[in-house]
């Protein structure tokens, strides 16, 4: 896979904007996962004083969790940090960890924003698209959209995330008396199914366990293992 395929640098900020209204015409709302075998958890650190960055992929089997696979890119983060344009940050070294792994996933839980996003296209989303495989957005805090308060403290409550009159995503509560998770649609599955997994693959935290893990990895917490 080359990342040239989404974008050709140098490209300007008029342009990257233009291109992801483009390529979110392209992704897919339509369930495409029924029974995964593999379920993946990605995540990438901040770049440290050098401007380098760990990109990390962890691969568990569902339905018990285990986790049977970690792979962990280290790189250069030459993009500069705009709101928005995460992906064009993020993906290079997020698509060379994947390009690593031996078990390939059904489904991918993506710390940070799918559709959630003004232009409809965050990193779960973008990566979802260049992969062609099923993904989730799984991000900490809202980028856009506007959600009635969610007086619930019970996990698997939430609230509908909601952009110009359309619904964007869910406001998902995952744990008792935590903040929660802004969940939407990456690529290839639906609001209710993207809910559905997301708290299938819940263990006691505020991350799924796909997400948690791909942190901690990103972290340098864990340590790689391939089978």
């Amino acid at each position: 896979m080359k990342i040239s395929q989404f974008w050709k640098e140098p490209i300007d900020i008029k342009q990257i904007k233009e291109l992801q209204i483009e390529l979110a015409k392209q992704i897919s709302s339509k369930n495409q996962v029924v029974k995964p075998r593999f379920i993946a958890g990605s995540d990438i650190s901040a770049p440290d004083v050098n401007g380098i960055a760990r990109a990390a992929v962890v691969v568990f089997k569902y339905p018990g969790l285990e986790l049977i696979e970690t792979q962990v890119i280290k790189g250069k983060i030459t993009f500069p940090y705009i709101p928005g344009l995460l992906s064009f940050r993020e993906l290079p070294l997020l698509v060379s960890a994947f390009n690593k792994l031996s078990n390939k996933p059904d489904l991918i839980l993506v710390d940070g924003q799918g559709l959630a996003h003004p232009r409809r296209l965050g990193i779960a989303s973008h990566l979802g698209l260049f992969l062609d495989i099923p993904t989730i957005g799984c991000a900490k805090s809202r980028l856009c959209g506007t959600h009635k308060l969610l007086t619930s403290n019970k996990p698997g409550s939430y609230t509908q995330l909601i952009d110009n009159d359309e619904v964007i995503g869910v406001v998902l509560r995952t744990k008792s008396k935590s903040k929660p998770l802004y969940v939407s649609i990456g690529h290839k599955i639906d609001l209710p199914s993207s809910i559905h997994w997301v708290k299938k693959c819940l263990k006691g935290y505020r991350l799924p366990e796909p997400c948690r893990m791909a942190h901690l990895a990103a972290d340098n917490k864990i340590l790689n293992t391939a089978s």
